[in-house]
């Protein structure tokens, strides 16, 4: 296996062997020196054709702390802005002896179509492609819960009995597809709260049921509370009346942030749009994890590349 292309059909304990490298990476960001030699000579190339100022710095981080070239790729300003095709651009990328793809592409599948269609033998890793997946972030938000609830002694555990609501712009969400399948395999209630129009019609697969009552939702004391962002860039109709309408029925404001136990995670995928779908007390409060989730980013992402580069690639497909 030498793909991370989703977390549907991740096995249990792949995805908890992941975690558990994560914690040792995450002890080498605590050192003075915070690099391992562990992928010398390998090349890895950061291909995005979708902007994405805080995964590409996070997948940049990861490989250099493992030693390994990196080339940054974007499409704005190259050759696929001149109509080149994915197939051209791998190929181009076989050629120069990629060993990893990180890719972010604006259609769903276009990493799995990478993955699979023999352009090119490097292992590749989906940073979220459309309303898809985007993997390393579901699991970076998993390997945040668990280190919050069992601190960094938290190897071999998963999050049974965890509950967790996620709330706000489901449909267009790939942070949103990933979580509901990572923490379910991990032992997780999930509670997917947003809109009626913001609801994928089909959920009879998902892991997880819809309600559209966050105040109803939120009564229970969950666990986790996980604000997704509304993602305008992706609507072509009007999914709600207008922005303080959404803020007023299904924000985090400052009386639902209150209202919550003081152990309930608040999290954001980031980034946030602070007063539409968070406040900003409930986003820099004690109980946020969004700095630990940036910063956690950069340790889950050396476990993936570590993974798929160094030979040792577990249950990852």
């Amino acid at each position: 296996m030498k793909h991370l292309l989703g977390t549907r059909g991740l096995p249990r304990d792949a995805a908890i062997a992941l975690l558990d490298i994560a914690e040792d990476m995450a002890a080498v960001q605590e050192r003075e020196v915070k690099k391992l030699p562990t992928l010398r000579g390998k090349t890895v190339v950061n291909l995005f054709f979708e902007d994405s100022t805080r995964t590409r710095i996070s997948f940049e981080a990861a490989a250099k702390r493992l030693s390994a070239d990196v080339i940054t790729f974007s499409a704005k300003g190259s050759s696929v802005s001149k109509g080149e095709s994915l197939k051209d651009t791998a190929q181009t990328l076989q050629a120069m002896g990629a060993d990893g793809v990180v890719i972010r592409h604006q259609a769903s599948g276009a990493p799995q179509t990478l993955a699979t269609s023999g352009w090119i033998d490097a292992g590749v890793v989906n940073a979220g492609d459309g309303t898809h997946e985007h993997p390393t972030q579901a699991l970076l938000d998993a390997f945040t819960i668990r280190r919050r609830l069992h601190g960094a002694d938290s190897r071999g555990r998963d999050l049974d009995g965890i509950r967790v609501v996620i709330v706000g712009d489901v449909l267009h969400s790939r942070v949103a597809r990933s979580n509901v399948w990572l923490l379910s395999t991990l032992g997780a209630e999930v509670e997917l709260v947003a809109p009626p129009t913001l609801v994928p019609v089909e959920l009879s697969a998902w892991p997880a049921r819809a309600t559209y009552d966050l105040d109803a939702a939120l009564a229970n004391a969950p666990d986790v509370v996980m604000m997704l962002r509304i993602q305008a860039e992706r609507m072509h109709a009007a999914f709600f009346p207008n922005t303080r309408e959404y803020s007023r029925t299904w924000g985090l404001d400052d009386a639902r942030f209150h209202r919550l136990p003081p152990s309930t995670m608040v999290m954001h995928p980031g980034p946030m749009n602070r007063g539409l779908e968070i406040a900003a007390r409930a986003a820099d409060s004690a109980q946020s994890t969004v700095r630990e989730q940036v910063a956690n980013g950069v340790s889950v992402r050396m476990a993936a590349l570590y993974l798929l580069l160094s030979g040792d690639r577990g249950g990852l497909s």
